[in-house]
């Protein structure tokens, strides 16, 4: 049974930092492609930002050079550190992997993110 389990949301100011995570469970990581993706309040979800597991990371433009993503094969966590934070990227954050041959795709429930002025 996939499970994926997104934490480290929640309320910061504009210009602060967060650090999500997932924890990626019943998949064998490695073949695996991670992935975050925003969604806010009457918008599509879009993608934030995705790696390979080569390690290859592209981003959406309104992220580059404030977000980091990474993943870790030993803890089989993938993670988005959010930084500059702007009122603009209030919105929830799903993980999503997308295994690299078969094209299976997993969600996790979500996390809120809210950045307030």
């Amino acid at each position: 049974q996939v499970r994926l389990v997104e934490s480290g949301g929640g309320l910061v100011q504009a210009g602060g930092s967060l650090r999500l995570s997932c924890a990626a469970s019943g998949i064998i990581f490695s073949r695996y492609t991670m992935a975050w993706y925003s969604q806010a309040p009457g918008k599509q979800r879009e993608l934030v930002a995705a790696i390979t597991p080569a390690g290859s990371t592209n981003y959406t433009d309104s992220v580059k050079g404030r977000f980091i993503i990474s993943r870790d094969g030993a803890k089989n966590t993938v993670y988005l550190q959010m930084n500059s934070l702007k009122l603009e990227d209030t919105a929830v954050y799903y993980c999503k992997v997308r295994h690299v041959a078969l094209g299976v795709e997993y969600w996790g429930q979500g996390t809120q993110v809210t950045v307030s002025s």
